[in-house]
């Protein structure tokens, strides 16, 4: 039977992503900082087809207790699905030192911390996969997502580097760089970029899902699911002053 440890898998993509893989026979680990969340989805996945176990992402010694624990019960890890975030929109000021820093601990080094946690259980495994959160706003930094943004470049260099520095030791590393999606994280954003509205939220939980499946069965590093979004990164490579202009009409400056 494979295998897929799930970060932030209580609500949104990550419980939409359980839902997938499990309906595929898989089993799936639920992880996440809200434990009745995730013992919620395991109840709706059947016991005995998942682990759910409360992780702070930002911890790199909870990272390390819920991959123990995930090893215990089933022995392998064919994806680690590195999905937890946050997101916060607002001009770059009004947004709290506070609340940056704790966006960053969680979108960056929740990905560095689950990779180095993970990565004995992969190779271990074989021919294994991490797939990597990350979002269109990695292709052109966005106004009033600035941080959030600039954590999913991040992510876009990690894998980027990662896929090409473990292929030789049996890992495949990709990602996910979705527009905006109909998860709480989203519609529940107490101020709302003008991107939210340019853009628009066309994207479901399911529809991120069905993504992430093709992405690990597939071979692309990066993941697009929408076609105008693939067409704007194609621009922002090859005339980027074009995908400048585009984002800022799209963010109304």
């Amino acid at each position: 039977m494979k295998t897929i440890f799930v970060t932030g898998a209580a609500s949104g993509i990550g419980r939409a992503t359980a839902h997938k893989f499990a309906k595929e026979g898989w089993f799936v680990g639920l992880f996440d900082l809200n434990l009745d969340g995730a013992e919620t989805v395991r109840q709706e996945l059947g016991a005995s087809r998942c682990i759910a176990g409360r992780l702070d992402v930002t911890s790199l010694d909870e990272f390390r207790a819920a991959v123990a624990a995930f090893d215990g019960a089933v022995g392998r890890m064919d994806v680690l699905f590195n999905n937890a975030g946050l997101l916060e929109m607002g001009p770059f000021d009004d947004i709290t030192p506070e609340r940056v820093s704790r966006m960053m601990a969680v979108n960056m080094n929740g990905v560095v911390n689950g990779v180095y946690a993970s990565l004995p259980l992969l190779e271990r495994t074989g021919r294994a996969t991490i797939l990597n959160m990350s979002s269109a706003s990695a292709i052109y930094g966005i106004p009033e997502l600035a941080v959030y943004s600039a954590s999913k470049f991040f992510v876009r260099g990690l894998t980027e580097s990662l896929d090409l520095e473990l292929g030789a030791r049996g890992i495949r590393v990709c990602d996910l760089m979705p527009s905006y999606v109909a998860t709480p994280m989203v519609t529940n954003q107490s101020y709302r970029a003008a991107t939210l509205d340019t853009v628009g939220v066309k994207l479901t939980a399911d529809r991120v899902a069905d993504a992430a499946w093709r992405a690990v069965a597939g071979k692309a590093t990066h993941n697009i699911p929408q076609t105008e979004i693939r067409i704007m990164r194609r621009l922002a490579g090859l005339v980027p002053e074009l995908a400048r202009y585009a984002t800022k009409k799209l963010a109304r400056l």
